[in-house]
């Protein structure tokens, strides 16, 4: 098998060779996936390389001469994540190992069928929850018996704190939402608790007695947890106390769209802020919903406290982050990209 690779490599360098090469003094060749600026500096790449990649993020071949030092990668595809299928949807993540420079959050994109649903669990972290196709119905119970049984649309936004028992079901025929986390590592184990998974692990009689039933009842639990299962769509309402609904400050709700945006004096798109002041429940995360027009600018800005993690769900963007000492460089995004600026860079 590696004679037979070297040979395929042999076999590919006289083509490579032969091939009409961009000259240094032609023009700036970046938008070709080539690290020349037209001004006698750079030179074609020849090796293994991905051209769409080059192409799509031209600004990682010296594009930008204000770019300057060395500066980590603060970047993450979606694209490039492992997609865990299951019946009903699937789910795929961004976790530290993913982008080592996000120390403060991760994140995942979760899929659901209409009727799948994200079956009852609870972490040791918030999770922090924006849906941007199709409409789910959130089920969620707090320690002292507190709960919330709603449906959210487009732009629409749950916060979990950490401990909250909760389900998420698809309600149209697809369903998609982005889930973010205050821990870069969600997926290390003891932060997330599914509630079969439990029940699965402890003795059929020590359940049964527990809730008071016939061990047989138990016979088939799920093993593994599911994660994702198949359901239907139920008419029935939730019976439980209305003086035990949450509601007002202490709703784990925020319906983005139903508020108006921030002022914007430069006319360069909308910005939505969504944080403790307006949204009370959510405690250790705050975010911006953020469109901005063709050739819109986020101004000059840099966050003392937090890092700034960062979503693209459409169009192309491109991003510049400064972290002193002469150190710069300039990122490129399209949709399903995801980044992490350090706190105090700009």
């Amino acid at each position: 098998m590696r004679a037979a690779l070297q040979l395929s490599a042999l076999a590919l360098l006289p083509a490579v060779l032969g091939a009409a090469l961009p000259s240094t003094t032609s023009g700036p060749q970046f938008d070709n996936g080539h690290p020349i600026d037209g001004n006698g500096k750079g030179a074609p790449l020849l090796g293994g390389t991905n051209r769409q990649i080059d192409i799509d993020n031209s600004d990682n071949l010296g594009k930008q001469s204000t770019d300057n030092g060395i500066v980590p990668n603060l970047k993450w595809r979606f694209s490039d994540s492992k997609t865990r299928i299951f019946r009903g949807g699937w789910l795929r993540e961004q976790v530290i190992q993913d982008l080592p420079q996000s120390h403060d959050i991760s994140a995942a994109q979760q899929h659901l069928s209409k009727g799948a649903i994200r079956e009852l669990h609870w972490h040791r972290v918030a999770e922090w929850g924006f849906v941007y196709a199709g409409s789910v119905l959130i089920s969620a119970v707090d320690e002292n018996g507190k709960y919330q049984v709603e449906k959210l649309n487009f732009g629409d936004i749950w916060y979990f704190p950490k401990g909250v028992a909760h389900t998420v079901q698809g309600l149209e025929d697809e369903n998609e939402f982005l889930l973010v986390f205050d821990d870069p590592d969600f997926d290390k184990v003891g932060t997330t608790f599914n509630v079969d998974d439990w029940v699965a692990h402890t003795s059929r009689d020590v359940v049964a007695k527990n809730f008071g039933l016939d061990p047989s009842v138990f016979d088939h639990v799920p093993n593994p947890n599911p994660n994702i299962f198949n359901g239907t769509v139920s008419t029935k309402n939730v019976t439980g106390n209305p003086d035990d609904v949450l509601t007002g400050n202490a709703s784990f709700v925020y319906r983005t769209f139903q508020h108006e945006p921030e002022p914007v004096p430069g006319k360069g798109g909308e910005f939505y802020k969504i944080d403790s002041t307006n949204f009370p429940a959510s405690k250790t995360l705050a975010a911006t919903y953020v469109k901005l027009k063709p050739g819109g600018l986020r101004e000059l800005h840099w966050h003392p406290n937090a890092e700034e993690w960062l979503y693209f769900h459409q169009g192309t963007a491109r991003a510049t982050v400064f972290i002193g000492n002469a150190a710069a460089r300039t990122f490129d995004f399209s949709a399903g990209d995801t980044a992490a600026f350090p706190d105090n860079s700009g």
